[in-house]
């Protein structure tokens, strides 16, 4: 994975390395999730339906190196997105990094448990179906738990 900085994830995200930023992501999969946009309001809502490539039950892209090869509208998360992205989960290590927030406890690089986000009840793992099996996004519209909750 390359040469990680000790506390890295606490330096501004402009400031970390490549293989620094890999390392920040949780691993929840809630970014892999389609969402389904009100065509009136704008208004966006979260479904359970995961990307062909997600793994559903560990929660973990199928072949992330490659994904774009697969999925071409994959989004490449960037610094400047993860501060301007609304609809990514609060949850989300860059939207709190970006944001000047801490990690929160249950993250892998604080609690050195890569099944922490799980037992947090933030991943997408066992709670998720792929597309290739789903049907129409609109009967699987969810609400996930917020920040809030798992204070």
């Amino acid at each position: 994975m390359g040469s990680l900085r000790e506390r890295f994830w606490e330096l501004p995200l402009a400031d970390l390395t490549t293989p620094e930023w890999e390392a920040l992501c949780d691993g929840c999969g809630r970014c892999c999730l389609h969402k389904v946009e009100d065509e009136d309001t704008g208004e966006v809502a979260d479904t359970n339906v995961a990307c062909k490539l997600l793994d559903c039950a560990s929660g973990n892209c199928s072949d992330y190196r490659h994904r774009k090869a697969f999925v071409p509208d994959c989004l490449q998360l960037t610094p400047k997105l993860a501060g301007e992205i609304e609809w990514l989960p609060q949850t989300c290590a860059y939207v709190r990094r970006a944001h000047g927030r801490p990690l929160p406890g249950w993250h892998y690089l604080l609690s050195g448990d890569r099944e922490a986000v799980i037992r947090a009840g933030v991943s997408a793992a066992g709670r998720v179906i792929s597309e290739t099996r789903a049907g129409p996004l609109e009967h699987h519209i969810v609400e996930w738990e917020t920040e809030d909750d798992q204070a």
